[in-house]
């Protein structure tokens, strides 16, 4: 139960405050221009409760009751579809992925090549030197992935081009942060563009890989996630909907570029 103020009423929310209801504990958002309350269940699963400006706490408190139910299913969604990224460390033996496969880290003491970063006989080699350094590492093994990446879904961009009846676009393969790709059109020519693929992509089965670019190759006819978006991916791709949802339970496990 909310404490009183003197005057016997229950005091307002305050911005940035926290407010404790029934075992769920909300970070309190007030606003000025906002007539009702309203919640919600940010990445983290945290909670946050928007309330207008003066509203008292125990009218913050029976709202939330009213719709206890609904956090609690919504919390538990959160947490079943979180992102599990796992940290990375620069040793020996440290496991990476590309296309669904597995390869160890193996530290050289020297580079016959420029790249910081090569696959050779089934393990990436990387530097001693640049293994010693957590950023400089991240950014070889990050230039890696785009390297290759890059290389292998241009040889998959005319097929499927192909199959959908679309123009192939440019294309490029970069960060994303935690988009799988993107397409952005040409305004002067309609129907072309530039694909981008975010690099971290590149760790799962090459089967989800065609996914991400069928469905951006739709965007080069379609803009937005419209019914015949859906159609048009659906005649190239039938079962785009399980691969959509293995890639939503797989892609959360994988690499993002965090180094412990």
């Amino acid at each position: 139960m909310s404490a009183l103020a003197e005057d016997g009423r229950s005091p307002s929310m305050a911005e940035g405050g926290l407010l404790a209801v029934d075992g769920l504990e909300l970070r309190v958002r007030v606003s000025a221009r906002r007539r009702r309350f309203a919640l919600t269940v940010e990445p983290d699963a945290g909670l946050t409760l928007h309330t207008p400006e003066g509203r008292p706490v125990s009218d913050g408190e029976d709202f939330v009751r009213a719709h206890r139910s609904w956090l609690v299913g919504k919390i538990g969604l959160r947490e079943a579809t979180r992102p599990l990224n796992p940290a990375k460390r620069l040793t020996e033996g440290e496991v990476f992925r590309y296309l669904g496969r597995t390869y160890r880290l193996a530290l050289v003491a020297d580079q016959p090549t420029r790249k910081s970063v090569r696959l050779s006989a089934g393990r990436l080699a990387m530097s001693e030197e640049t293994a010693a350094d957590p950023e400089r590492g991240r950014e070889a093994l990050v230039d890696w992935y785009c390297r290759a990446g890059q290389k292998w879904a241009a040889g998959r961009l005319q097929p499927w081009a192909a199959r959908m009846v679309v123009a192939e676009p440019a294309l490029d393969v970069r960060d994303l942060g935690t988009r799988w790709g993107s397409f952005r059109s040409d305004g002067e020519r309609p129907g072309t563009g530039l694909m981008s693929l975010g690099w971290p992509l590149f760790q799962l089965p090459m089967h989800l890989v065609d996914y991400v670019i069928a469905h951006e190759l739709a965007h080069v006819r379609v803009s937005g996630h419209r019914t015949d978006f859906w159609r048009l991916l659906g005649q190239a791709l039938p079962e785009y909907q399980e691969r959509k949802n293995e890639l939503d339970e797989l892609g959360r496990r994988m690499w993002m570029g965090e180094i412990a």
